[in-house]
C-alpha cells in the first residue's frame, strides 16, 4: 500500500494516530496487502507480455508511432508493477521477520537496518506510484494535444523530464522534511509532517481534478474531428467516439476506486491526530472508519497495476508469445491489426474502423490534415476492448476495403 503513514511509522517517536492504524492487526493487514499485490503483479505482467494474435500486429509496415500516448500507457503499467513489487517485498519481510518491525519502534537503537529497510521500501513504493500519477496526468495532456495539435513522439522526452523529475524531487523533499533532524528522533508536531503529506497527495489530487477536464475536452474535440472528416456524423463515428469516452471513464474509475480511500483515510487520521486522546470513547466511530479505509487501501492500492491494464486495453488474453524475434512488438502497440503487403505495393489507403465481429469500410480521406486526424483517433482508440483503429499510408494504391471479417482473415493468412 502507498501511504505516507507507513513512512511516518519508520520514526520511533511516531504520532498516536499513525501508531493506532499501523499497529492494528499488522499480520492480517500485511497478508492482505501481500496477496493483493501478488495477484495484481501476476496479471499485470501477463497483460503486458506480447500476444500471438488478436492483440498485436499481424504484419509490419514502416509507420512510426503517431504520438507518445501508447508509450505512456506502457510506462504507467511499468511504474505500477514496480510499486507492487515494493509492496510485496515489504509485506513479505514484515511478515517473515517480525523483529524488523520491532526494531523500528526501539528509540536510539544502534542497529539502523530496520529503519533503513523501512525508509527504503516506503520511498520505493511512493516514488513509483507517484510517478504513475504524474504519467497518468501526462497521458491526459498528451491525448488532448494529439487531437488538437498532432503532438508527436518527441514529446515523450519532455514527459520523462517532468514526471521523473517531479516524482524524485517531491519524494526526497518530503522524506527529508519528515525525518528531520534524524530518523531516530523525528521532530514532533502535525505542522512538521504536513509537507510530506502534501508532496504525496498533490499528484493524486491533480489527476482527480485535472484529468476529467482534459478527457472531457478531448472527447469534444474528437467528436468535432469525426464530424469534419466526412461532413456527417454516422453511426460508425458515433460508436467510435463513445468507445473513446468509455475508455477515459474506465481510466478515471480505476484511479478513483484505488486511491479515493487514501484521501478519506488520511482525513480521518488527521482528525484523530488533532485530538488529545485517540482512544477516547467518543471517537469510536472515527476509529472504526479509519481502520476500515486502512484495510481497503491495503487491498485496492496494489490492484491498480492490473485494473489499469484492463482500463487501457481490456483483457489481452492468455496466448502469450515469447518468441524473441517478435518480442519488440509489445502488447501496447496492439490496437491495430495491419495486413501485410504481399503484392509488393504500398499499404491500403485510408482509415479502417474495426469492431468486434464487424468490419466496416470508412470513406477514404487524404485531403488536408486527414492523416493527422487518423493518427489522433488511432492513439485514442488503440487497445479498446471492442474497437480498434487501423492506420495505413499510401500514395498510390486505390481500392476498396473488404467489409467482410472473413475476407480480412484470408488476406492476412495469405
Amino acid at each position: 500500500m502507498a501511504s505516507p503513514r507507513l513512512e511516518t511509522f519508520c520514526c520511533p517517536n511516531r504520532d498516536a494516530a499513525t501508531e493506532f492504524a499501523v499497529s492494528f492487526q499488522p499480520v492480517l493487514f500485511g497478508a492482505l496487502s501481500l496477496g493483493s499485490a501478488a495477484l495484481s503483479l501476476m496479471f499485470a505482467v501477463l497483460q503486458v507480455l506480447p500476444k500471438r494474435k488478436g492483440y498485436r500486429r499481424l504484419g509490419q509496415y514502416p509507420l512510426p508511432r503517431p504520438a507518445s500516448s501508447s508509450r505512456i500507457l506502457f510506462i504507467i503499467s511499468i511504474c505500477d508493477i514496480l510499486g507492487c513489487t515494493g509492496i510485496i517485498v515489504r509485506s513479505s519481510v514484515w511478515l517473515g521477520l517480525p523483529s524488523i518491525v520491532e526494531g523500528i519502534s526501539v528509540t536510539n537503537n544502534t542497529d539502523v537496518s530496520p529503519e533503513a529497510f523501512c525508509v527504503g521500501s516506503a520511498m520505493w513504493i511512493q516514488l513509483f506510484f507517484s510517478a504513475s500519477f504524474w504519467w497518468t496526468f501526462c497521458y491526459a495532456v498528451d491525448v488532448f494535444l494529439v487531437v488538437k495539435t498532432s503532438a508527436g513522439i518527441s514529446t515523450i522526452v519532455l514527459y520523462h523530464m517532468i514526471t521523473w523529475g517531479l516524482a524524485v524531487l517531491l519524494c526526497v523533499e518530503g522524506v527529508a522534511m519528515l525525518y528531520y533532524p534524524s530518523i531516530s528522533d523525528c521532530e514532533q508536531g502535525l505542522q512538521h509532517a504536513v509537507p510530506h503529506y502534501i508532496t504525496t497527495y498533490a499528484p493524486m489530487l491533480l489527476v482527480l481534478i485535472a484529468n476529467p477536464v482534459f478527457f472531457s475536452r478531448t472527447v469534444s474535440a474528437v467528436t468535432s474531428l469525426l464530424k469534419g472528416r466526412q461532413g456527417i456524423y454516422t453511426e460508425n463515428e458515433r460508436r467510435l467516439a463513445n468507445e473513446i469516452k468509455i475508455r477515459f471513464f474506465k481510466i478515471m474509475l480505476v484511479f478513483f476506486v484505488c486511491w479515493a480511500p487514501n484521501i478519506i483515510n488520511e482525513c480521518l487520521l488527521f482528525y484523530l491526530e488533532m485530538q488529545p486522546d485517540v482512544t477516547d470513547n467518543s471517537l469510536r466511530d472515527i476509529r472504526n472508519a479509519a481502520l476500515t479505509t486502512w484495510f481497503i487501501m491495503g487491498i485496492l492500492n496494489p490492484m491498480q497495476a492490473f485494473l489499469n491494464t484492463l482500463a487501457f486495453h481490456g483483457w489481452t488474453g492468455w496466448d502469450v508469445d515469447l518468441n524473441p524475434q517478435r518480442s519488440r512488438e509489445l502488447a501496447w502497440d496492439s490496437g491495430s491489426t495491419s495486413v501485410p503487403n504481399t503484392a509488393g505495393q504500398n499499404p491500403v489507403v485510408g482509415t479502417t474502423l474495426l469492431y468486434q465481429s464487424h468490419v466496416q469500410e470508412v470513406q477514404k480521406n487524404t485531403i488536408g490534415n486527414g492523416q493527422q486526424h487518423s493518427d489522433a483517433i488511432s492513439v485514442l482508440s488503440e487497445g479498446s476492448e471492442s474497437s480498434t483503429v487501423e492506420i495505413h499510408i499510401s500514395s498510390e494504391l486505390q481500392g476498396d476495403v473488404d467489409a467482410d471479417g472473413e475476407s480480412l482473415e484470408n488476406s492476412v493468412r495469405h
